[in-house]
């Protein structure tokens, strides 16, 4: 496609961009830096303060209550974060709301101009959609931004914006293909975003040595959990893992905020996140897809008591550790809904059958899609018996959708019922 018939909705451009560049996934900042330069977005600061979050879990829920605290003191945030689970305007929210079509394509068109003004730079759906955000961020002039890395640190798009605070949550192994096996390499690159000179809050107590081994390199000032700061007990309980709920505190002061009681209270007792711990009724949904995220949800299904059963709807992608994540749910789930995902990393439900198997877990159903496999549940569930549906974004975002048109269609059936 030229650049003189670009798009004009954003379906067809996020077609547009999924097919712009031969890889996904192609990390490195030499052609995004080149971009963004073009873009006029090394120039200045991006807007009066940014916080920059990495880490393998914890990321979106801190983002989420770093947002939440901000707004509650008057702040204006943008927020940039990935993936989403229903619309992809679900990652950018300026001041609390998702960015509309016309601000995600205003976005587009400006790192398109940028991209071909000169020799041409091929960037990633991502690139081009953290690019976009930036620009639009830019030209927001919020009092604080918000952005969450996508994929490592040191190599991720995000990292083109020097950040005032860096928020390194947690470190584990995930996306293995591009970070490799060993924690502290992963640590080293989640490092990345730290600057030298500038506050560097590290929301985890078992960090690898190297995340500190990188901020003594660059002179980065530490802040660690457990040491300058942790979390109080008589603070509302947000649903979200209370670390970073102490990490969001910690950053917004170093950030320079004047953080005052009340506004922190309201805050926390008011913030959801999609996707994560999220109850709908008799459903938890939650995306973890490794086994440190199983292992935080096994706590906390552990102390919150179920008369009925507990199964676990789970759909994981390929490349993921499905061992590890079912040896972590394996002590608070009594049974199990395997479902197969779609796609080029799809893992099948007879795979996940046989792994819950060899765990002594006991299979019920094999569902063709989690979204089957939630039909299936649903019609077989007890008042008392609860579901956890995890293993994925992918997984967690069929079975909202399923969740969204059953309710859809109860409320057309009520409408007629009420018309005749």
């Amino acid at each position: 496609m030229s650049d003189h018939a670009l798009p004009d909705t954003l379906p067809a451009w996020l077609a547009r961009l999924e097919a712009a560049h031969p890889v996904g996934i192609d990390l490195g900042l030499e052609r995004v830096a080149e971009v963004a330069r073009r873009m006029g977005l090394l120039d200045a600061p991006l807007c009066d303060r940014v916080i920059t979050v990495a880490g393998t879990n914890g990321k979106g829920s801190t983002v989420a209550m770093l947002e939440a605290l901000a707004r509650a003191h008057g702040l204006s945030t943008a927020a940039y974060t990935s993936p989403h689970l229903l619309r992809y305007n679900e990652r950018l929210r300026l001041d609390g709301q998702e960015a509309d079509d016309a601000t995600l394509i205003a976005g587009f068109e400006a790192v398109e101009v940028a991209r071909l003004d000169g020799e041409p730079v091929s960037l990633t759906y991502f690139e081009v959609g953290t690019l976009g955000a930036l620009w639009a961020i830019a030209r927001g002039q919020m009092d604080l931004a918000i952005l969450e890395v996508g994929l490592g640190g040191r190599l991720d798009a995000v990292n083109v914006i020097d950040p005032d605070v860096a928020v390194i949550t947690t470190v584990a192994q995930d996306h293995a293909a591009f970070l490799g096996t060993d924690l502290e390499g992963i640590g080293r690159e989640k490092a990345g975003i730290l600057r030298a000179g500038r506050p560097a809050v590290l929301g985890s107590t078992t960090l690898p040595a190297s995340v500190r081994q990188v901020a003594g390199e660059l002179g980065a000032e530490v802040h660690a959990l457990g040491e300058a700061f942790d979390w109080d007990p008589t603070l509302p309980d947000p649903g979200l893992p209370l670390d970073n709920a102490a990490t969001a505190l910690q950053a917004l002061l170093l950030a320079g905020l004047d953080l005052e009681e009340e506004a922190c209270r309201r805050a926390l007792a008011g913030v959801e996140l999609p996707g994560r711990m999220q109850w709908l009724g008799q459903w938890c949904l939650d995306v973890g897809h490794n086994p440190h995220a199983a292992g935080y949800l096994a706590q906390r299904l552990a102390v919150r008591p179920c008369r009925g059963r507990t199964v676990g709807l789970l759909g994981m992608l390929a490349d993921k550790d499905a061992d590890g994540v079912i040896a972590a749910l394996s002590p608070v789930v009594d049974a199990w809904v395997p479902a197969s995902l779609a796609g080029e990393r799809a893992r099948a439900a007879d795979d996940l059958a046989e792994r819950l198997a060899r765990h002594g877990g006991a299979v019920w159903h094999r569902g063709a899609s989690p979204a089957e496999a939630a039909d299936w549940l649903a019609a077989r569930l007890a008042p008392e018996d609860r579901v956890l549906v995890c293993g994925s974004f992918f997984t967690v975002a069929e079975v909202l959708e399923w969740r969204l048109a059953g309710e859809q269609t109860a409320g057309e059936d009520t409408a007629s019922e009420g018309a005749r």
